[in-house]
């Protein structure tokens, strides 16, 4: 399944609709999307949004116990805020321990289960999580967890950039290979081929909504 490129950016915009109309689980600070879509591809075999968010601290620990009681689920008011579970508990996720996942809670939210949409959420900023991503994976020598650099920013604390989306509607972005990218932030020829193909592999595996989280 893929997404005629304007059908891709129509979702886009809806995305930054809510974001910018609706509660959130956490607080959103920046929307990005990169890969196929940054690239003026059409269609776009999977669309990729990167969602940096705050990380929320304290909370009430009665709407927690509350909410565990109710719903099963753990840690609702000290990392996914409590209104916006009272007014979505349809949308509540949780990670393997029990506990309320922030990036599960905005894919629930944001996303339905059979689009081909892949979400990335961390505290990070997009361009600070593609340099700790790449550390991470030539340490580990796992490319899959690379960061895809190629990353147009759309919005960030409720602005958006009508600008970066009309380049992203008239394939006005000029943006290397993703090999090339990757030499550009310090990869060997031989590993940023390796890292592409790597990469490129594991994407045509995912199939439907897929969200991945991490914190920086």
């Amino acid at each position: 399944m893929s997404l005629a490129r304007d059908a891709a950016l129509d979702r886009v915009e809806e995305i930054l609709d809510m974001v910018d109309d609706e509660p959130m689980p956490v607080p959103v600070r920046e929307v990005w999307v990169y890969g196929d879509v940054a690239l003026g591809l059409d269609p776009v075999d999977r669309l990729d949004v990167y969602l940096t968010k705050d990380i929320l601290l304290g909370g009430d620990a009665s709407r927690a116990e509350e909410f565990e009681a109710s719903h099963g689920i753990k840690g609702v008011g000290q990392t996914v805020r409590d209104e916006w579970a009272d007014e979505f508990p349809q949308h509540l996720r949780a990670n393997a321990n029990g506990h309320a996942a922030p990036e599960k809670c905005l894919a629930a939210h944001l996303l339905s289960d059979d689009e081909p949409v892949h979400l990335e959420v961390c505290n990070a900023s997009f361009e600070d999580n593609v340099t700790q991503r790449l550390a991470g994976a030539k340490r580990r020598e796992d490319w899959t967890t690379l960061l895809d650099p190629r990353g147009v920013c759309l919005w960030v604390d409720g602005q958006r950039s009508d600008e970066a989306m009309r380049k992203l509607r008239e394939s006005e972005l000029a943006l290397p290979t993703l090999s090339r990218a990757l030499g550009m932030l310090g990869l060997e020829e031989a590993q940023a081929d390796e890292a592409a193909k790597e990469l490129h592999a594991w994407r045509e595996q995912q199939e439907g909504a897929t969200v991945r989280g991490d914190v920086v």
